[in-house]
């Protein structure tokens, strides 16, 4: 078998959907790529857990944007999960949710990273956190939860404009004794 070119000549075309030459190749990158390397993205991170007694008990972190200027709020991704140590066999309940608005009981100022380390950008956006419920504002998605991990990517679907707040929360419930943990990890960029 002889050896063909690794690249399409014109004597050898390959027909496809998409014509990816070597000179203008057809690859695309999500738009959180451009915003790390213009030092704009963003990410928070929040946990917390418990040892819950015989009788169980919840466990549950919330993370709020909050954005007070002139730019806009693109969400990236959610991601986080629950973990659980069981002493006795349980049930195991989680649930996570995003709020648009929402007030937060005792929160506590969050710094986010930057995830161009070689950047000297820092987020505009307020953002804390609380391990109390949260009250008020519109639950608009809504996902029950086993233990483990999950992501969910909005590749920017998600638009926080000025004057506006996003809250995400992630809650746990065991039915007996054990240790339950919370993490919760909101990616975004702001331009």
């Amino acid at each position: 078998m002889t050896n063909k070119f690794v690249f399409d000549i014109q004597t050898h075309p390959v027909y496809s959907r998409l014509v990816n030459t070597y000179k203008t190749p057809g690859i695309i990158a999500p738009p959180e790529t451009s915003a790390s390397k213009a030092g704009n993205l963003y990410i928070t991170t929040a946990t917390t857990s418990a040892s819950l007694g015989l009788l169980g008990g919840s466990v549950s972190i919330a993370i709020q944007i909050t954005n007070s200027t002139a730019k806009s709020v693109y969400i990236s991704a959610i991601t986080g999960g629950l973990g659980v140590s069981l002493n006795l066999l349980s049930s195991l309940t989680g649930t996570t949710n995003i709020i648009s608005g929402g007030t937060l009981t005792t929160p506590t100022t969050l710094i986010p990273t930057n995830a161009n380390f070689s950047s000297t950008n820092t987020s505009a956006m307020t953002v804390r956190s609380s391990t109390a419920a949260v009250t008020g504002g519109t639950t608009f998605w809504a996902m029950p939860l086993n233990g483990g991990i999950f992501e969910t990517n909005y590749t920017g679907s998600i638009i926080v404009p000025n004057t506006k707040s996003i809250t995400v929360t992630l809650s746990g419930s065991l039915t007996v004794a054990g240790i339950l943990s919370t993490t919760l990890n909101v990616s975004w960029w702001e331009i």
